[in-house]
Formats: structure tokens, C-alpha cells, sequence
């Protein structure tokens, strides 16, 4: 009975012994798979839904991360602004625009919490383009334009909402300076999208007549050349994307130093942006 007793009294010793170096495993797994995992939250403008997955894919292949380590959110710059504003989680805030960017380090400077602690800074220079897949551009130019605006009274063109968006700012910026905008306006043939992806795909689907768009999509979509008309830079403002990181994420400063990088700025020339001086 007594060798009995010892057995049991051993057994359940190896037992609880084995019990213990599980949990053991099991909390330092988890563990390692919790900071394994933790996910890169990115708040970025709409015009970058073009861009920005190649970008990602390579820093996810130089860095061996996983598709699911890093999330992207696209909108117009303006309503992002205002989610980060609310408290939404985000990491880093790609804006189509150096003012939103500007405005929320500023917001944050006299809080207590949330503090900014990198300053914004510039990845990006957009390019505005004219876009039809109902009328031929061919023989369209800036001189030509008013007219061909104006002489048909039924043609609609779509902007970005300007409030909003950077490149609908732009775009009426453009409008103005050639006196069209408030003709446009009164006549009720400009349509305001939500952002640049909405007016590019009113533009798209013949859902408009033209559409001010920006150039890195009609180069993902290797649109005809007679489908557009890229805007010369001069004649709008200079479209300067900045971006801010907005937490204390390691991986959130080392993908934006890549962004700036000569390799991550390659991806956006190829899409079509010009060149951050």
C-alpha cells in the first residue's frame, strides 16, 4: 500500500510537472505570436490604392512579413483626417496633401496624450490628368479646352469633392485659372466625388464625360493615349503628398524611411508621380 501511495503520489508530481511546462510553451508562444503579429495600421488617401500595394508587397518581402501584418485603410485625405482625429487607431497617415498632415501634428502638439513625435514629411508629387473614355483627347490641349467645354452643353466632368480631396482642390485650382469652374458650376455640369477614386471610376464607367483624375491610375489601367490629357504642373498647385507617423511603432518609422527611399521612390515613378526635390 505504501509503494501504492508513493506510485500515485509520483505520478501526479510527473503530472503536474508536465502540466506546468506546457503552460510554460503555451504562454511564451503566445506571447511570441502576439509581437509577431502586431499589425501595421495605414490611413492612406485614395489615389495611392494604385501605388501603394506594390510598395508593400516589397517591403514585405525584404522584411519576411506576412500579408496580414499590415492593413491599409483608402479615403479621401480629409474624412482619414477626421477618423485619426476621433481616436481611430491608425499607425501612419498618408495624406494627398501636406495640410492634413500639418494640421494633425499641430492638434496633437498641445495634447497630453497621442503626442506626434515625428514631424510630417513629403513621399509624394501627384500628377492631374484629364480623362474620357467617351470623347477622344487626342487633339486636346490646355487653349482648346475652354471651348470644347463650353460648346458642349451637355458634356458633365467630374472632380473630386475640393473640401476634401487634394486632387479636386487641384482641379478646381485649374478650372479657375482657365475661368471655367464657375460657368461649370452654374450650369450644374460639374459632378463632385467623393474622392479621387469615385471621380475616376464615374469617369470610367461613361458615367461622365470627363474626368480630372489623377495620372498614376490611367497608368495602372494603361489607359489609351487618346483616352487622356496629363496636365502640365504649372497650370494647377503642386500636388505634395505628406504623410506623418501618428504612434510609437517601430514599423511604422522604418516603412516610411522605405517609402523614401530610393527603392520605394521607384515605385512611384513607375505609377506615374513626379519626383519629390
Amino acid at each position: 500500500m505504501g509503494k501504492l501511495a508513493l506510485l500515485a503520489s509520483t505520478a501526479v508530481i510527473v503530472l503536474l510537472s508536465a502540466c506546468t511546462q506546457e503552460k510554460s510553451v503555451d504562454i511564451e508562444s503566445a506571447t511570441n505570436s502576439s509581437e509577431s503579429t502586431q499589425t501595421l495600421r495605414i490611413a492612406a488617401a485614395a489615389n495611392l490604392s494604385d501605388v501603394l500595394p506594390s510598395i508593400i508587397d516589397a517591403y514585405q518581402a525584404d522584411n519576411n512579413l506576412a500579408e496580414s501584418d499590415i492593413e491599409v485603410t483608402y479615403s479621401s485625405s480629409g474624412k482619414l483626417y477626421a477618423q485619426i482625429i476621433a481616436g481611430a487607431p491608425y499607425d501612419i497617415f498618408l495624406s494627398a496633401n501636406q495640410e492634413f498632415p500639418a494640421k494633425l501634428a499641430k492638434e496633437k502638439e498641445g495634447s497630453h496624450s497621442n503626442e506626434i513625435t515625428h514631424p510630417p514629411f513629403t513621399y509624394a508629387q501627384g500628377q492631374l490628368a484629364l480623362y474620357s473614355v467617351t470623347k477622344s483627347l487626342n487633339e486636346l490641349n490646355i487653349d482648346s479646352l475652354a471651348d470644347v467645354f463650353m460648346n458642349d452643353a451637355t458634356a458633365k466632368i467630374t472632380i473630386a469633392n475640393p473640401e476634401l480631396a487634394p486632387y479636386g482642390a487641384s482641379a478646381k485650382a485649374f478650372l479657375e485659372s482657365q475661368n471655367l469652374y464657375e460657368p461649370l458650376s452654374k450650369q450644374k455640369r460639374i459632378i463632385q466625388a467623393e474622392n479621387i477614386s469615385q471621380a475616376f471610376q464615374y469617369a470610367h464607367t461613361a458615367s461622365v464625360d470627363y474626368g480630372f483624375v489623377a495620372q498614376s491610375q490611367l497608368i495602372a489601367i494603361k489607359a489609351k493615349p487618346e483616352q487622356f490629357m496629363t496636365l502640365n504642373p504649372d497650370t494647377y498647385p503642386a500636388i505634395l503628398q505628406d504623410g506623418i507617423v501618428i504612434s510609437d511603432s517601430d514599423m511604422a518609422v522604418d516603412f516610411t524611411d522605405y517609402l523614401r527611399s530610393t527603392a520605394g521612390q521607384q515605385h512611384f515613378l513607375q505609377a506615374g508621380y513626379l519626383p519629390v526635390q
